[in-house]
């Protein structure tokens, strides 16, 4: 697992917190590779010195980090390196799914300033994510910042993972404007029943509030990806939510399907909520059927490849972050290993699946 929070020593350690580019040339914003002892790293940032320990096997010059003298702390949130950066725009949330992977939390802290700085310093024509909680809590904060780093850096793209419960009609105007053309907005429907989608959720009348949104978002020209997770609760109705789809959000740009991730609170409700698509994969076969049928884009999501059927493998995605992804042993002599999604961390077993296998 990559390490994204990194332990530190600092020369003041009452320094306030800020954000730089790990760098070996001095520039705008950077803290300056000024030594090396085996594996520890000195740099200086202005009149602060920091000291990091290389994580083994790994490179962060180059790196876009959040440092915190005052809890010996450097967090890396955009890796040079990685296609997989997503900043956390704030753990408060106003739903609450029964699989949370970030179980929501009440207290919020403004970090908007330094997302923007972090942003700012990113790599040439890097994708980054925002997510939550709900990040659209904070709708004029976050609508800002993706306006104002779009006059300074109209190469980056950004991904916000959203609930979509706050887009209004007066946001249309503003949403057409081009800094927003750069951004995917990934919103989860989990059922084309309202009762379904919104006990999932847990928030009566999310789904009457997700269809009056969604065509606001499509009228305003926003680019959408619908996230579908497998649940036992929902993996039935997977046929009618494509037909749902396909026939009443056929400006939706792709829908991802998506496999569960045995954290947050579906850590503990795993058997109740986990659903083997290897043991009877008709339900997604006739989901992606339909899809297909009328030319919609579909992408399957933390998905193992030996676990689907021939047919569905072309839709497979290699979606686990780097950070997080991870393979058991048994896939060591794997042959398609290398266009595989691997699994999660802190669940890298295929004990899960009735049938998957070496290939």
């Amino acid at each position: 697992m990559i390490e994204l929070s990194l332990p530190a020593n600092f020369s003041d350690s009452s320094h306030l917190p800020f954000i730089a580019k790990l760098s070996r040339i001095d520039g705008h914003q950077t803290a300056t590779l000024v030594g090396e002892i085996g594996d520890e790293l000195m740099f200086q940032f202005q009149d602060l010195t920091i000291s990091i320990v290389q994580p083994v096997g790994e490179d962060i010059i180059g790196d876009i980090v959040f440092v915190e003298p005052a809890y010996n702390r450097v967090s890396r949130w955009i890796r040079e390196r990685s296609d997989h950066n997503t900043l956390l725009v704030t753990e408060r949330c106003d739903q609450l799914c029964i699989m949370c992977s970030q179980p929501p939390k009440k207290s919020h802290i403004d970090m908007f300033t330094f997302m923007e700085q972090a942003c700012m310093l990113a790599p040439q024509n890097m994708m980054i994510g925002f997510s939550g909680g709900e990040p659209l809590l904070y709708k004029e904060q976050l609508f800002a910042l993706l306006e104002k780093v779009h006059t300074v850096r109209p190469d980056l793209k950004f991904h916000v993972l959203t609930n979509a419960q706050h887009f209004e009609e007066d946001d249309v105007e503003r949403l057409r404007q081009t800094a927003f053309k750069s951004v995917l907005w990934g919103v989860p429907l989990y059922a084309s029943d309202p009762s379904t989608h919104d006990s999932i959720v847990g928030k009566i009348g999310a789904f009457e509030q997700l269809v009056t949104s969604l065509p606001i978002m499509a009228r305003a020209g926003l680019q959408i990806e619908l996230r579908s997770v497998l649940l036992k609760q929902n993996y039935h109705e997977f046929e009618q939510l494509s037909r749902f789809i396909s026939s009443k959000l056929p400006f939706v740009s792709v829908w991802a399907i998506m496999q569960l991730e045995r954290i947050g609170f579906a850590k503990n409700r795993w058997f109740e909520q986990f659903v083997d698509h290897s043991e009877n994969s008709e339900p997604l076969m006739a989901a992606v059927s339909v899809a297909k049928s009328v030319g919609l884009d579909i992408s399957l999501y933390n998905i193992p490849y030996c676990t689907v059927p021939q047919k569905l493998r072309g839709f497979l995605s290699q979606s686990i972050s780097d950070w997080k992804r991870s393979f058991p042993a048994d896939c060591e002599k794997c042959s398609v290993k290398s266009i595989c999604t691997g699994f999660f961390e802190w669940h890298s077993t295929l004990e899960d699946y009735k049938y998957g296998g070496v290939i």
